[in-house]
């Protein structure tokens, strides 16, 4: 296990992540926790790339849940079982992470940089987004539809909803929305190569759009266990390398 991580708090840590919140407001109430645990813990620990990158999370998702109260999505059911079921993906991360079994690669390139000196909070704030976004999310959208028995098409409620929250997201994280998403493309481009078939046909203005696109794959192959598994590795994968890019020293032209 990775208890010379947490050091003292090891036990703390893997008590607050047990189970799954059920509702929006238990995952504001479960990342409200985790942020207090992270803060208290000192930067020379853990380094502190994973609090930055869970602030902004907590932000986004506290705005979600205001508007949720305030009625501003046309499916209010849809968006709440998605934030539950994208919350999730997270938290079983942090809970293989720290029980040191097998983690997706893309969450390790920033937790296992939790160790050491402070790093820069942009690019580490960036890195848990990418993974976030780019490998968690699809996987969140395929068991969203799947409970509510729809399908993820263009231009549907859902969809226009789901495209609302790249504003909340943008809103609440002003350090990041201010070029960095703009300069993930350079990043793309940069990595054309190992990246081109994940990005084809793709104008990317933020990654959910290309979530959005590639749950729409894992929706049709989620019958085909095989298929599904070489998808995820896929782009666990390619997540990955961009996450590796993201806290490297091009990183750094982020700020």
């Amino acid at each position: 296990m990775n208890e010379s991580v947490w050091g003292p708090w090891h036990q703390d840590m893997t008590g607050l992540l047990t189970g799954h919140p059920d509702d929006v407001p238990a995952v504001v109430d479960q990342l409200t926790k985790l942020q207090d645990m992270l803060e208290r813990i000192p930067p020379s620990v853990h380094g502190g790339s994973l609090t930055d990158f869970n602030r902004v999370y907590l932000r986004s998702t506290t705005s979600l849940l205001d508007e949720l109260y305030e009625g501003r999505f046309a499916d209010p059911a849809f968006l709440s079982r998605l934030d539950v079921e994208f919350a999730a993906r997270y938290f079983d991360a942090l809970r293989q992470w720290t029980g040191g079994s097998r983690c997706p690669r893309v969450w390790t390139v920033l937790l296992d940089r939790t160790t050491g000196a402070r790093h820069d909070r942009v690019p580490c704030a960036a890195a848990g987004m990418n993974a976030h976004l780019n490998f968690d999310l699809p996987f969140a959208l395929v068991t969203t539809f799947d409970h509510l028995g729809s399908d993820p098409v263009d231009d549907s409620d859902q969809h226009h909803d789901y495209l609302r929250i790249n504003e909340i997201f943008a809103a609440a994280s002003p350090e990041l929305a201010s070029g960095c998403l703009d300069r993930w493309r350079l990043l793309i481009d940069t990595m054309n190569g190992e990246l081109d078939e994940w990005w084809q046909g793709e104008t990317v203005t933020y990654s959910r759009n290309v979530s959005w696109r590639s749950a729409q794959r894992l929706w049709t192959l989620r019958h085909d266990l095989a298929a599904t598994d070489r998808e995820r590795a896929r782009l666990d994968g390619n997540a990955a390398a961009l996450g590796r890019l993201l806290v490297s020293p091009m990183g750094a032209f982020l700020h």
